[in-house]
């Protein structure tokens, strides 16, 4: 009876081995670095989690995803405006904070948000008068900043919920959103579908692929929109951060923000980080609506290829964020209308606690025939890389 007894425990050890091996091969599907349903939250990798986040005043249900990497950072993104909600990233001792901008739920995004973390466009940044000409066609686009288009409008792709599918890759946890904007949505000609991808890298980066295909030519001119705040929001403004922008001209720009078509040079100027400069040590010569920096910045090197933009250090924490693109220019912002805005655990966001570099093509590109073309033709896509890298400076 002894040995029968120990055989009937064998077999059930064995039993319990096969079955939990088989259970473990259901909850990770993607373990070879396939594709994960967003519409199934129980079968999920430890590095990814999918949540609901309520659902939208016209009732459209809205998610939220977050991805972790190997090293302990996460990033949290909704399917709302594709938006990053949450980046938590190590300080000097090793302390995680969360270095963006941004609200608690979505009734705030949805009423109040400065598009906090979105994806923006068709068109990021401004279009005089929402007017342009293409084709020998003149468009008017909706008006929502003044007299003139900024970000795709009343209601851009900030505003859309995205369709989501998470991707275990081999540079770390990602997520792949989709979009489709009609045809005349908001003036714009043509139906623009588009595709964002997110990553997480275990390199400590937060990587950006856009991709957009038209039907009709149209403008496409997408970014990224997060404030960040490398001390975090709650230890105060940005003003002692160090920045430095690799790129020795500018497009001044009018009263209403909108380019005059000249490529000044920074050198001699408040407009000159071509070494690194705190943020605020000239800010208050910079005689724009709000006070303070909005310009964009016509970055060196080549477009379409990979290289470095901008860099920012934390002097206290020591974090730093390097930003490289292949487009030919980045939109450095500085919260300027930041008033009182509630945000993330309470903290009362102030002018100037955040800063953003919006990686992209210049503004009122379609009305400016020297700027490079955001024109996107039928057959042709539309690439665009960022890529945000996190570490921590001595």
């Amino acid at each position: 009876m002894r040995s029968i007894g120990n055989w009937k425990l064998l077999m059930f050890a064995a039993l319990m081995i096969v079955i939990s091996g088989g259970c473990k091969s259901k909850e990770n599907p993607t373990a070879e670095g396939g594709k994960m349903s967003a519409k199934n939250d129980q079968k999920k990798s430890a590095q990814i989690q999918r949540t609901d986040w309520g659902k939208t005043k016209d009732s459209k249900p809205v998610e939220l995803y977050t991805l972790t990497n190997k090293n302990g950072l996460i990033a949290k993104i909704a399917t709302y405006g594709a938006t990053v909600t949450e980046l938590h990233v190590p300080d000097k001792d090793g302390k995680m904070g969360d270095v963006v901008l941004g609200f608690d739920n979505l009734a705030q995004y949805e009423k109040d948000s400065p598009f906090f973390g979105a994806t923006t466009g068709r068109v990021a940044n401004r279009i005089a008068k929402g007017q342009f000409s293409l084709n020998g066609v003149m468009y008017q686009l909706a008006t929502n900043n003044g007299p003139n288009h900024l970000h795709g409008g009343i209601k851009g792709i900030d505003k859309a919920v995205w369709q989501a599918e998470a991707m275990e890759t081999k540079n770390g946890p990602a997520v792949q959103f989709t979009h489709t904007s009609p045809d005349k949505e908001e003036g714009y000609p043509g139906k623009l579908d588009i595709t964002v991808t997110y990553t997480l890298t275990n390199d400590n980066e937060l990587k950006i692929d856009y991709k957009a295909k038209t039907d009709k030519a149209t403008p496409v001119n997408l970014t990224h929109h997060s404030y960040w705040n490398h001390g975090t929001p709650a230890a105060g403004g940005v003003l002692d951060h160090l920045l430095m922008i690799n790129a020795d001209r500018f497009t001044p720009v009018d009263t209403t923000l909108i380019p005059t078509g000249e490529l000044l040079p920074v050198k001699g100027t408040p407009m000159d980080f071509t070494k690194p400069t705190a943020i605020g040590s000239r800010i208050n010569e910079q005689p724009l609506p709000g006070g303070g920096y909005d310009h964009n910045y016509v970055l060196n090197g080549k477009a379409g290829e990979l290289a470095l933009a901008a860099r920012v250090t934390d002097p206290k924490s020591k974090r730093t964020m390097e930003v490289w693109t292949t487009e030919p220019g980045v939109q450095f912002y500085t919260g300027n209308f930041l008033d009182n805005v509630k945000g993330k655990d309470g903290v009362v966001y102030k002018k100037h606690w955040g800063f953003c570099l919006e990686t992209q093509h210049y503004p009122d590109t379609p009305n400016h025939p020297n700027f490079p073309s955001i024109t996107l033709e039928p057959g042709q896509t539309y690439t665009q890389l960022t890529v945000h890298k996190f570490y921590v400076s001595k």
